[in-house]
């Protein structure tokens, strides 16, 4: 999920192009995964933005996010580097994805619509769904997001996907929280995804699924999620990085 460079995701890139409106995403065809119906949507929303649109990855346009994925996809020597980017493995994942973010916007495109090469983990069964809808919809919202004028979306099949994700990784994206951590999706759950230790108490974040997915992978500044809790719990939480 994270880009190679490390970004402060919460930050938009100060190049801000003009940008036709957000597409609004496909509905999800007779027997096809949510992961699919996503990358439609994905590749829609970057058709329409193009290559030079602004993304919520600080110093990545929308070419430079569509060659992360396209690597993650296909190259399996990256993906050391993607989740460790400092280093040797950090260096070679970003020389990589430099070379392929070369390439014409619409041979990229094209890569990407092919799904995770047959030689990737991703392309087993199981594994794609569980580990795709989360990188799909944060890298999806990451495009969407940074444009003016962008509205939450709604559908029920997405927020359902989100709270599926947040609630298998939550534990592992807030990992470093200092006390408990509670998430709470009106009309989808409750769910516990970090215990507090003793003499610590829980912090409860509450907002609609795909905005706890946003919040557990960093982007503050344009996920809306409540959080509740004893003060210096809260700012403690406030203060503590998140994200895998």
């Amino acid at each position: 999920m994270a880009p190679a460079t490390r970004p402060s995701r919460d930050a938009i890139p100060p190049r801000t192009p003009a940008t036709p409106p957000v597409p609004v995403p496909p509905a999800r065809q007779r027997g096809e995964s949510f992961v699919d119906t996503e990358r439609r949507a994905l590749l829609d929303t970057l058709r329409g933005l193009g290559p030079e649109a602004p993304t919520l990855c600080e110093g990545w346009d929308a070419r430079d996010l569509l060659a992360h994925m396209v690597l993650r996809e296909s190259r399996p020597d990256a993906l050391p580097g993607i989740g460790m980017p400092q280093g040797p493995a950090g260096a070679h994942t970003a020389r990589l994805q430099r070379e392929l973010a070369a390439a014409e916007w619409g041979t990229l495109l094209a890569r990407f619509s092919r799904g995770p090469a047959r030689w990737m983990p991703f392309a087993l069964p199981g594994v794609g769904e569980a580990v795709n809808s989360a990188e799909y919809l944060v890298h999806h919202e990451d495009l969407r997001r940074a444009q003016p004028g962008w509205i939450p979306r709604t559908d029920r099949a997405v927020q359902e996907a989100a709270w599926s994700a947040v609630r298998r990784a939550g534990r592992v994206l807030h990992r470093r929280a200092p006390g408990g951590v509670v998430l709470v999706a009106p009309g989808f759950g409750r769910k516990a995804v970090k215990r507090p230790g003793e003499g610590r108490s829980s912090v409860v974040l509450t907002g609609e699924p795909v905005e706890l997915l946003l919040h557990a992978f960093g982007r503050d500044s344009v996920a809306r999620v409540e959080i509740t809790g004893d003060p210096g719990e809260v700012q403690a939480f406030r203060s503590t990085p998140r994200g895998a």
